[in-house]
């Protein structure tokens, strides 16, 4: 079973080494470490482990507290596909997408943020006085078209780090505590919203990647029009 453990740890050499010996001694089999945050003397780690059969999910947290300094943000089974290049892939499939781009951004912003779901949905004006889903993931909630104009974040100016239990947000989006965060695509009347039950928290620096690859999705649905 695999699982993903977010830590906070002290920036300073030695520190992951000392949390992949405690992980390893607690019968976890680490599968990738990837920074996600770093500042203030302290770095955000997202970790993906793997866990022997009758394995205990809660001793990876004893394991990593065991480490002075370390603490643990959240735990959560993972079944997500693992690429240490998830990004670049990315852009390079934008390259050839043709007019696929809001779908394929759908498809693939929940595994490069190991998240659950997105969504691209336009508000209304200017798409034809309506509101609409332009492109979901398989996971996405079902929003109706009439619940999109509601959104308190429909439009969007800038990237925002959203609350799902706003009033006018569809009660879906905060079942399993949901994390919401967004960008608009574009134009404010274009937003793409990525969510991730359970959590943790989307932290700045992920919602700052979001904006810099939905601006290259934007760039290369402009050249492909």
């Amino acid at each position: 079973m695999s699982y993903l453990l977010r830590v906070v740890v002290p920036d300073r050499p030695g520190m992951l080494g000392a949390l992949a010996t405690s992980l390893g001694a607690s019968g976890a089999d680490i599968v990738s470490i990837d920074v996600v945050h770093r500042s203030n003397g302290v770095a955000v780690d997202d970790i993906v482990v793997e866990l022997a059969p009758g394995g205990l999910p809660d001793g990876l947290i004893t394991a990593a507290r065991l480490i002075d300094g370390v603490s643990v943000e959240s735990l959560r089974p993972f079944s997500g596909t693992l690429d240490t290049h998830r990004e670049l892939v990315l852009v390079e499939a934008l390259a050839g997408s043709g007019p696929g781009v809001a779908q394929l951004l759908a498809d693939e912003l929940p595994r490069i943020f190991r998240a659950s779901w997105a969504l691209l949905v336009g508000c209304p004006p200017p798409y034809d006085g309506t509101s609409r889903v332009i492109a979901s993931s398989s996971a996405a909630p079902e929003v109706v078209e009439t619940e999109v104009e509601k959104f308190p974040w429909c439009p969007m100016k800038s990237p925002t780090l959203l609350d799902p239990e706003a009033d006018g947000v569809p009660p879906i989006f905060a079942l399993l505590g949901t994390q919401v965060m967004g960008a608009p695509m574009g134009d404010s009347r274009q937003v793409v919203l990525v969510g991730r039950a359970g959590g943790p928290p989307f932290l700045r620096s992920e919602l700052l990647r979001l904006a810099h690859l939905i601006g290259i999705a934007t760039t290369v649905s402009a050249i492909n029009a």
